[in-house]
């Protein structure tokens, strides 16, 4: 058990639990549905809209005469969505919900191998409209989920550590390339997912993604062909079991951020610490 100046550290990087540990200039909200709060759901589906519609023509913004990207999917979706500390809208994904006689969006447009066994329905959500708004795609080759093209290229789960800046004082720090928003929305569906037993995820994506999220510990397994879905994706499905027990052995700060639980100061340091001789190792 953590004692009393265990929290001493996690009090100065967060400056007293105001800010998040690991994406200090963002904060993450979850709705269970469209209708939990019809505010918050239009600023989503006005920042799906600018990019699905508008800036990537994957949709036709004629049949979304209000500005407004929705589909059925939504009234069963977890919607979540990344702010600025000021409250501006800047990231978003929706975990579409598992029903008995409900399909999920991949099955209206993406095949799966005849072999491949569909876990029970209840148990899945599907991972979709993951993206995050231009403004935070700023360098070149950063894709729509807001990562850099560096950590694209060889990122990994034992890169992600909290800023030392509160800890010691630096001339000049790399810009983080850790995709800080991708995973402050994807920690949000992992807590809903454990609170009410999820324990797969599908997902419509391509493979330059997967691949990514396999070097974070989220292990997604082809089930289909690759298609033409607003690009080429394929279907892939991940069992959240396996990509924590691939996480905990990744980067166990990481993965105590994902669960929420109690970070000591001698983790925090430990991680720091691994993060920076790995990166002066590649200078």
């Amino acid at each position: 058990m953590a004692s009393g100046h265990d929290a001493m550290l996690v009090e100065m990087l967060t400056q007293g639990g105001r800010r998040d540990i690991l994406a200090p200039h963002f904060s993450f909200r979850s709705l269970p549905s469209r209708e939990a709060d019809a505010d918050a759901f239009c600023e989503i589906a006005r920042l799906r809209y600018q990019v699905y519609c508008a800036e990537c023509r994957f949709l036709d913004e004629k049949d979304f005469p209000a500005g407004l990207e929705t589909d059925d999917y939504d009234s069963r979706s977890l919607h979540v969505s990344a702010q600025t500390q000021d409250g501006a809208l800047v990231g978003t994904v929706r975990l579409v919900l598992g029903a008995a006689r409900e399909a999920f969006p991949f099955e209206g447009r993406c095949a799966v191998f005849p072999a491949f066994e569909r876990p029970p329905r209840e148990q899945c959500a599907e991972v979709s409209r993951l993206i995050v708004k231009k403004d935070f795609r700023r360098r070149p080759g950063d894709n729509l989920q807001g990562v850099t093209r560096d950590f694209q290229a060889d990122g990994k789960a034992e890169d992600i550590a909290p800023s030392a800046k509160p800890l010691i004082a630096m001339r000049k720090e790399r810009r983080r390339s850790s995709p800080q928003i991708m995973l402050g929305m994807y920690r949000e569906m992992y807590r809903y997912s454990r609170q009410h037993g999820i324990r797969y995820w599908y997902a419509a994506m391509e493979k330059g993604l997967a691949r990514l999220l396999d070097r974070m510990g989220f292990h997604f397994v082809p089930v289909g062909p690759e298609t033409d879905y607003y690009g080429p994706v394929t279907t892939y499905i991940a069992d959240l079991r396996q990509a924590e027990k691939a996480l905990e052995s990744a980067n166990r700060f990481l993965f105590a951020w994902f669960r929420d639980e109690p970070i000591s100061d001698w983790l925090l340091v430990k991680t720091i610490v691994k993060y920076k001789l790995g990166h002066l190792g590649k200078l």
